[in-house]
C-alpha cells in the first residue's frame, strides 16, 4: 500500500462566509484557521497550502469572554529602544475592529512560510458589505458532488 501525496493541481479552494456577531473571537479564530490551513479536507497534507478562501463580515460584533474587553492589551515593539508600543482591547476594537480579527487568526496559525499565502485567502470587513458576494453564493448552491442544486 502506498502513501498517496495530492497534487497542486488537484486542490480545490472553496469560499467560506463567517458572520462574526456575536460570536466568540477565540472559538471563531480557531476555526477560520483551521479552514485557512485545509484541515477539514479529506487529502490535507502538512506541507502544502490546501486552504480554502474564508470571508468574515461584522467584525465589529465579536465579542470575548470574562474581562478580556478591559484587561486584554495587544504588544508590539517596532524594533528600536523606545519601541514598545500596547493598545487596549476596547480601544482597538473602536478604532480598527479588523485588526482584532487577523491578530487572532494569524496567531492561530503555524508561523512558517506558508503563514502569509493563507493569511491572504482571509478576508475581514467590519459590516455585512463585502465584494465576494457571488464567490460565496456560487459555493453554496453547489451539491456535495459539485453538480448545482436544482
Amino acid at each position: 500500500m502506498k502513501t498517496y501525496q495530492p497534487k497542486a493541481k488537484e486542490i480545490k479552494r472553496e469560499w467560506h462566509l463567517v458572520d462574526a456577531s456575536g460570536a466568540i473571537l477565540g472559538r471563531m479564530a480557531s476555526d477560520i484557521a483551521g479552514k485557512l490551513i485545509g484541515k477539514h479536507k479529506v487529502n490535507y497534507a502538512p506541507h502544502m497550502d490546501m486552504g480554502d478562501w474564508v470571508v468574515v463580515v461584522n467584525a465589529g460584533g465579536v465579542k470575548v469572554t470574562g474581562k478580556k474587553d478591559q484587561q486584554k492589551v495587544y504588544y508590539r515593539h517596532s524594533g528600536y529602544p523606545g519601541g514598545f508600543k500596547q493598545v487596549k482591547y476596547s480601544e482597538l476594537a473602536e478604532r480598527n475592529p479588523i485588526k482584532i480579527v487577523e491578530l487572532a487568526v494569524k496567531r492561530m496559525l503555524p508561523q512558517n512560510r506558508l503563514m502569509d499565502k493563507r493569511m491572504a485567502r482571509l478576508k475581514v470587513y467590519v459590516d455585512e458589505k463585502h465584494p465576494y458576494e457571488d464567490k460565496v453564493k456560487s459555493q453554496k448552491e453547489k451539491g456535495k458532488n459539485g453538480s448545482k442544486k436544482k
